[in-house]
Order: C-alpha cells, then sequence, then structure tokens
C-alpha cells in the first residue's frame, strides 16, 4: 500500500466512496483495556431534593460512566452500594473502606429558578478528608453538561490534569451507495451523546478543524467539484468560503489565537503550506518546494508548524517556522510518518507511523525523540489529542467497518466508540469549553 502524499487526496475519497452508513445513533464508548491499579471510588446517586419526580438525567450516572470511561477509575456498582448517604454526617466510611473504595463522591440535586443546582462533595475513605465540593447551576437542558463538568473537578482534584469531559467531538459520516451516497460533518459530547449534524453534502466532506474557542468548525468539502475550504460557525450555521483556489485546498488548522488559518494549497504547483489571516484576507506562503507538502498543525507558541512532506523520498514530519519559513525534519524512525497532532504543551506529536505497510498511532517525544507506537494497527488513521493530552483519538477499522478508537497517550487505556451501523471517520478533539 503506497502512503505517498501524492496520493493522500485520492486515497481518503476512495476510503469516504467506501462508507455506508450515516452515525444515526449515538457514538457507543466501549473500555478495551484500563489503567491497571485504577484508582477505586464510589459515585453515590445524588438525593433529589424537590417536589414532583425527579428529572430524567442521572448526576450521579453520567459522572460514575465518564470516570470508569476514561480508563483511570474504578467504579462501584449502584447495586453494590449497601449505603446511600448524601450528606457528610450521613457518611460511615468503615463501609466503603470495606467495599475498598478510596475515594467517595456525594451529593445531591435541587431545583433553582428555572434550571437546577447540583452539590457535590468529594471524599478520602482513609483519612475522612473532604477533598473538594461545589455547587454549580445549570438550565433546565444542561444536566448533562453539569454532570461532565462535576467530572472534570473530580478528575483534576485526583489527577491533577484538567479533565476533558466537558468537550467534543466532531467526525464524519457517510450513507448510501453510488449515486445516492451523501456525507455529513457531525458533532457530539465526548461521551458520544447529543450528536447534532453541522453540514450535510452529496460530495465527500473532510478534515474537520476547531477553533480554540470551540465555537467554528473548520473542513473540506467537495460540493463544487473541487475541494473548498469552509469555516462555519456552530451557533448560527453561517459559514463562509475561505479557500477554493485551483487544484488541492485542503487540511484547515486554527492557529492557537484564531486569527488565522493554516492550509495546505496546490495553487501555485505542488500543495504547499500557507497561512490565510481570517479578518483581512492576506495569503501568505510558508513553503516552496517540489515535493508535496501537506497537513500542517499549529504548535502551541502559534509561531510555528508540523507538517507532512515527502521531500526526503517518503512522507515524514518536519517543523515549520511560521515567520522565517525555516524548516527541519522531526522524524526519522520508519517508513511513513505524517498526520500530526499536536499536544497541548508541544511535547508529544502523535502521527500515523507506519511500516511495512502496516500503519499505526504513535506519539514522538519532542525533548528525546523516542516514538513509542500506541495502536495495534493495521489501518489507523488521524490522531487527534484531547485538549488535556490524556487521550488521542483516531480512526481505525474494527468488524469490517470503520470505527473511532482511543487510547491514552502512555498507551495503558485504549477505547472504541461505534455506531449501530455504518461508518465513521475523521475524528476533532474540541478545545476544552469554557462555562
Amino acid at each position: 500500500m503506497n502512503r505517498s502524499p501524492h496520493i493522500l487526496v485520492a486515497a481518503a475519497l476512495v476510503i469516504l466512496s467506501a462508507w455506508a452508513a450515516p452515525a444515526r445513533a449515538v457514538l457507543t464508548i466501549e473500555i478495551v483495556n484500563g489503567v491497571e491499579g485504577a484508582l477505586p471510588i464510589a459515585v453515590v446517586p445524588f438525593a433529589w431534593q424537590g417536589e414532583g419526580p425527579a428529572p430524567d438525567t442521572d448526576v450521579a450516572g453520567v459522572v460514575r460512566d465518564d470516570l470508569h470511561r476514561s480508563g483511570q477509575f474504578e467504579t462501584l456498582a449502584v447495586s453494590d452500594m449497601v449505603e446511600r448517604p448524601d450528606t457528610q454526617d450521613a457518611v460511615n466510611f468503615g463501609t466503603w473502606r470495606l467495599l475498598k473504595m478510596d475515594y467517595l463522591v456525594i451529593g445531591r440535586l435541587m431545583p433553582a429558578g428555572n434550571g437546577y443546582r447540583a452539590e457535590f462533595e468529594l471524599y478520602n475513605t482513609h483519612s475522612q478528608k473532604r477533598l473538594t465540593g461545589y455547587g454549580i447551576n445549570a438550565s433546565a437542558g444542561d444536566l448533562r453538561a453539569l454532570s461532565h463538568h462535576i467530572s472534570d473537578l473530580i478528575y483534576k482534584e485526583l489527577l491533577g490534569v484538567e479533565g476533558a469531559f466537558s468537550t467534543r467531538i466532531a467526525y464524519i459520516t457517510a450513507e448510501g451507495a453510488g449515486d445516492d451516497r451523501s456525507f455529513a460533518l457531525h458533532v457530539a459530547d465526548a461521551d458520544g451523546y447529543n450528536p447534532q449534524t453541522i453540514v450535510r453534502s452529496a460530495k465527500p466532506l473532510l478534515s474537520p478543524a476547531w477553533s480554540p474557542d470551540g465555537k467554528k468548525l473548520a473542513y473540506v468539502s467537495f460540493e463544487s467539484g473541487n475541494s473548498s475550504v469552509f469555516v462555519q460557525d456552530l451557533a448560527s450555521g453561517q459559514r463562509r468560503r475561505i479557500a477554493s483556489f485551483k487544484g488541492i485546498n485542503g487540511a484547515p488548522d486554527f492557529s492557537p489565537d484564531g486569527t488565522r488559518l493554516a492550509l495546505a494549497l496546490s495553487k501555485a504547483g505542488s500543495p504547499d503550506i500557507y497561512v490565510l489571516d481570517l479578518d483581512s484576507g492576506n495569503l501568505r506562503r510558508l513553503t516552496d518546494h517540489w515535493a508535496i507538502d501537506t497537513e500542517p498543525r499549529w504548535m502551541p507558541d502559534g509561531r510555528s508548524l508540523v507538517f507532512t512532506s515527502d521531500r526526503g523520498g517518503r512522507p515524514q514530519l518536519y517543523t515549520l517556522n511560521a515567520t522565517t519559513g525555516a524548516t527541519e525534519r522531526l522524524t526519522y524512525d520508519g517508513d511513513y510518518n505524517a498526520g500530526a497532532s499536536v499536544g497541548p504543551r508541544g511535547r508529544l506529536v502523535a502521527m500515523v507511523h507506519g511500516r511495512n505497510n502496516d500503519f499505526r498511532i504513535a506519539v514522538l517525544d519532542r525533548h528525546n525523540s523516542v516514538v513509542k507506537v500506541l495502536s495495534d494497527g493495521p489501518l489507523d488513521e488521524s490522531p487527534s489529542f484531547a485538549p488535556n493530552g490524556s487521550m488521542i483519538l483516531y480512526a481505525t477499522q474494527y468488524g469490517g467497518h470503520g470505527t473511532l478508537a482511543a487510547v491514552s497517550a502512555d498507551g495503558r487505556v485504549h477505547q472504541r466508540l461505534s455506531v449501530s451501523e455504518g461508518d465513521v471517520r475523521e475524528p476533532a478533539w474540541s478545545p476544552i469549553l469554557s462555562r
């Protein structure tokens, strides 16, 4: 299998044309492998303190699922909870130690204006110390978002890392066959719930990329026959065609400050890296090489990028100074390294790592140049770092269908994300969304 950048676009279209069905259902997330020695934690059902029936959303259940899905926590089943305290005075810490729980979460849910208020506390069952606790208000339709926020607070308190449960993921699906084929760009919560269709097209859609504020998506569409790059506002649905030159218009990526978009354009011949100022429309060419330069990805400093090029004979990753245009080769291990996703601190770079026609997700540590393979292959692609750097989302094949998977940056936690039928591809993880 030849994975040269000369055929990257063609190969993407071949893959897309083979898809058969849309993601009509919620993305289902399955833990394939978790962390050995995951932290034992009990999340007790929150007490309802209102008149009438409790809301349909089980706040504690969403928190419990979030923590379990991360692979970092061993959660206790509700059926195994012999007590269900909702205040500190009602907690018998000895009971939870007998259940081998190191941590305990209790809480309450109550009406608040036109919405709800959730109050929770996190305890260490051995020291009996209250580690953290908050009261959080939310509208009636935002209880799942409130639940994810609680999960983020617990995750940060116990692991020292920002949680990513309140984020979203974008992905591409397709349905039908032949002349009836159609494509769609979707956005869903990080746990697969609340899927929304952003755009549908009778032609392929590719390369979704989030703006740093999480309010816009850039993507590639072939709806006019040739590739074009659009930027779409998620709230209003308004979109703007920002690149539709002759030849290839692809691989958009927002700069960290959201003012610029890196692109791969072939309007002057072979594909090169350009940067577009989104306010002024000024387009600046950064590379000018006979080889294929594509897939630009910004570094967190906003002054440099990583991109894919075959200028050395095979696809490899290079760094690019956005001011001077100076380039430097970044990867040497393997026959093929492409499709970079840069971690939030810039030290780790995820990529598609190929050797002997076997393609897997790997991470390069830029401090020591060590490459670590994380996935099983043989046709893994499109890595996307979680905004907290803990996980990498990517596309793969399972059971004869295209699906999504995720792996922790250390390779210990593996997840599989799938829909009830059909294929899904091209994932992109959103930034951490402000509340």
